[in-house]
């Protein structure tokens, strides 16, 4: 035992914010049941603060709570036992904790990426997916949860019940997939993750552009993934995250309103996370066997290098476009290489080419395609149909600084 002359209670508390989810982690892999881990995991941490202050620190604080958690879990299960012999649930679980004594010492840091698995796995609806893990990957609490989506904590509660029944009544093993079916898994966790970090990025509704923790959970989730699997998607993601978040001081003003990448003082931009990010893309790039987030972060490297707007190659942004419409068409994707394009050949051809988007009927209720619209017909000089587009975007836009912007560009328009 170690020791030390702080006290142990916060001694306790930083170990917690550290290795809580490490721990139960591997709890779940020891006792095989989400409620049962949480439980055990907090009843280990009340023995740590009862018995190290006696005691002292233990060398390995980690493996001691670990330890403790999943003999508390099987003391607690055998007291059920003797009072109803026959549940077989109590018996089903002991035996499941008894079998896994032995491999306790597997390495714990397979079983976080285990667990990201499971929370992801595409049995479970999306949006319990995201939730459950923010919730047990995480650690965030439902109600931070909640009120990062704009949703009721009682209904994202019930989200993460119905979840982890879904895994407890399917069967849905707590593991790493086999190598045949790791890509199809893979896509889930990263599109999670992903999902996560644009919430935070860019938030889908509500009175500010960002959220902060949101984007820092994801990129977190990011490294550590990346860490525990360097799949070159995997550095895909993480490298478009970063690209993206080394600008995030400069997308807004201090009063909150929206700047353009264009308008943006790229001297403020964290040249650490750029250098990062080009460095994963160049990784992921060079194994031949990237996907979309790979493109997509080499379409924000284009931008992150670029020493001002007019410098940006636009030309191999919209070839990587073209590789994007390749391996993930959309039209979305469809939308953003048409404003590439106006950018390399001049107005009229973006403009063209987004009216045949909209002509089809597709992003008909995207207000970011109706912007795009607008902005190119207020750069030909169509002041009418400009302001009619700007209209229609604002109409659609969910977000306050982003309709706040649209009104100002729409009120610049000459009468």
């Amino acid at each position: 035992m170690s020791t030390s002359t702080r006290p142990v209670a916060e001694v306790v508390d930083e170990i917690y914010r550290a290795e809580s989810r490490r721990v139960f982690a591997t709890l779940i892999r020891l006792l095989g049941d989400f409620d049962l881990a949480e439980e055990a995991l907090h009843d280990a941490f009340r023995a740590a603060l009862e018995q190290w202050p006696r005691d002292g620190v233990p060398a390995n604080p980690r493996a001691w709570l670990v330890s403790a958690g999943r003999f508390k879990a099987i003391d607690g299960i055998r007291r059920l036992a003797r009072f109803d012999p026959y549940d077989e649930v109590a018996e089903q679980v002991e035996g499941i904790a008894d079998e896994s004594a032995s491999r306790e010492d597997e390495n714990i840091e397979d079983d976080r990426l285990r667990l990201i698995f499971t929370c992801c796995h595409p049995a479970l609806q999306a949006d319990a997916q995201v939730a459950l893990t923010l919730r047990e990957v995480c650690g965030l609490t439902t109600e931070e949860i909640a009120q990062a989506f704009l949703s009721a904590a009682p209904t994202l509660a019930q989200r993460i019940v119905r979840a982890k029944a879904k895994i407890r009544e399917a069967r849905i093993p707590y593991q790493v997939p086999e190598p045949e079916e790791l890509a199809q898994r893979l896509d889930s966790v990263l599109r999670v993750i992903y999902l996560v970090f644009n919430e935070g990025y860019s938030a889908s509704s509500g009175s500010t552009l960002t959220r902060v923790d949101l984007s820092a959970e994801a990129i977190r989730l990011g490294r550590l993934l990346v860490d525990l699997l360097p799949e070159p998607e995997a550095m895909g993601l993480l490298a478009l995250m970063l690209l993206h978040e080394s600008r995030r001081e400069t997308r807004t003003s201090p009063e909150g309103d929206l700047i353009l990448l264009s308008e943006q003082d790229r001297s403020a931009w964290n040249q650490d996370l750029i250098r990062e990010g080009v460095a994963l893309v160049e990784r992921a790039l060079a194994s031949r066997r990237f996907g979309a987030y790979s493109v997509q972060a080499a379409i924000a490297a284009v931008h992150a290098e670029a020493a001002t707007a007019d410098a940006t190659d636009w030309s191999e942004v919209v070839g990587l476009y073209d590789v994007l419409l390749r391996i993930e068409p959309s039209p979305v994707v469809e939308l953003n290489r048409a404003v590439a394009v106006a950018m390399r050949d001049g107005p009229a051809s973006g403009l063209e080419l987004i009216n045949a988007i909209l002509a089809r009927g597709d992003l008909e209720d995207y207000h970011l395609a109706h912007a795009a619209q607008a902005d190119l017909l207020r750069r030909m000089g169509e002041t009418a149909r400009a302001r009619a587009a700007y209209g229609r975007a604002i109409a659609l836009a969910r977000q306050e600084p982003e309709r706040r912007f649209l009104e100002r560009r729409q009120a610049e328009l000459p009468r």
